[in-house]
């Protein structure tokens, strides 16, 4: 995705002169790309095509082996940044569902919104500087490892104990389906049309949920039409539970602004609510199980949920890139995986209630009509009856409710 490489033209344009890596940008920015300032004025000249995004992730492996989720390429994707890190699920995918996936990749590289990164530079880099770049890099990784030797070595027995013999004897063999909007999304004039979108294949299993729905959604923002839909299903009696981030732990806390006036009406329709805390309790993360929650090993860091995730009667999951919020729904593009298996949905189901553990997040709750975060701290429980988070957190979310940004959330 083009959004985030101000600047960086020449850097990406060096790693593809590399003869074994290619890279195309896509829905690219023509004008001003240079510098932050003259990117945001070109924007501004096709701002109806600029603000949508693709926000697809996947890893994809001669199409036999895939890896989707909502995990970016970043340090604090990866448990290696010292200040932040995100919590994330990913889905291991083996056989056809990799094809397919590998389809949805060939869409996205084939489409004419994607361009090879040598086109916005007026001379390409040669070989010698990308093994400028090569030692750089090293000098880089060296002064790293010393900063970070725990991580170093935690990542260096992967070399000699890799995971990927362990996983394919824990794969669990279920019918599967990938979903995904098309490119041309991101062309639509206004909205687009309800064919192109991720989340019209996935209609059915939403209107089909009984008993119980969980989401792990790190950006919420229901709007009315996902209003009704919650405020629905949990009138007719099905259990809906979800898990976002807490104003404190969100690190876009706008969205948080376009999701907190939901609060009330989720909450009086019994709609059970579980924000993820910034610092999670004393015990967070304890008990046996995979550890998705449980704050950073190596610099006791502070926890964001990046997480994306459903599960519908116990017996079907969705993982992928995408969030219930408009921007997923109508802006950006998004991949995921259905899977009918009750036993990979158990253990989905399992992170999703060890993420809402009371040390982990609080659970917002009505109590005399006024909206209370409870959670738990060395043990003993407590109700906080001001919402957490920082006054910069409360302003920003404040403004983004009060100039109406939601439909861009």
């Amino acid at each position: 995705d083009d959004t985030t490489s101000d600047g960086l033209d020449r850097v990406i344009a060096t790693l593809a002169a590399h003869p074994q890596i290619q890279i195309r940008v896509f829905n690219p920015l023509n004008l001003g790309r240079s510098t932050g300032v003259t990117r945001t004025m070109g924007r501004l000249f096709n701002l109806s095509q600029q603000h949508r995004r693709m926000h697809n992730k996947l890893w994809l492996a001669d199409n036999s082996m895939a890896i989707v989720g909502g995990r970016n390429l970043g340090d604090e994707y990866y448990d290696a940044e010292p200040n932040m890190n995100f919590t994330d699920i990913d889905l291991l995918g083996v056989g056809p569902v990799a094809e397919q996936l590998g389809h949805s990749f060939d869409q996205y590289w084939n489409s004419a919104l994607s361009k090879p990164i040598d086109e916005f530079l007026s001379s390409k880099p040669t070989p010698q500087d990308l093994e400028d770049t090569r030692v750089r890099l090293e000098e880089s990784l060296a002064q790293t490892r010393k900063q970070n030797h725990a991580l170093y070595k935690h990542l260096m027995t992967f070399t000699t104990h890799p995971r990927l013999d362990i996983w394919r004897r824990e794969l669990i063999w279920a019918w599967n389906q990938a979903l995904w909007d098309a490119p041309s999304k991101v062309l639509a004039k206004g909205e687009p049309d309800p064919q192109l979108l991720l989340t019209t294949q996935l209609a059915p299993e939403l209107d089909g949920v009984r008993k119980e729905l969980i989401m792990i959604s790190a950006y919420f923002v229901p709007g009315q039409p996902g209003l009704v839909y919650l405020t629905g299903r949990a009138d007719a009696g099905v259990s809906v539970s979800l898990l976002t981030n807490s104003l404190e732990a969100t690190d876009v806390p706008a969205v948080h602004g376009g999701y907190a006036p939901y609060r009330r009406a989720l909450l009086e329709h019994g709609v059970k609510l579980y924000e993820l805390r910034r610092q999670p309790g004393e015990g967070g993360g304890s008990g046996s199980g995979p550890h998705l929650f449980s704050s950073s090993s190596y610099h006791g860091s502070d926890s964001s949920l990046h997480s994306k995730a459903m599960i519908f009667d116990q017996q079907k999951s969705f993982i992928g890139s995408f969030n219930f919020d408009p921007r997923s729904v109508l802006w950006n593009t998004e991949v995921g995986v259905l899977v009918d298996s009750p036993e990979l949905a158990a253990r989905v189901r399992e992170l999703a209630l060890q993420g809402m553990a009371p040390a982990l997040s609080y659970q917002v709750e009505l109590q005399n009509d006024r909206i209370v975060w409870t959670t738990e701290d060395d043990g003993k429980m407590h109700t906080l009856t001001k919402e957490p988070g920082s006054w910069w957190r409360r302003f920003n979310a404040w403004l983004s409710n009060t100039v109406g940004l939601e439909k861009m959330l």
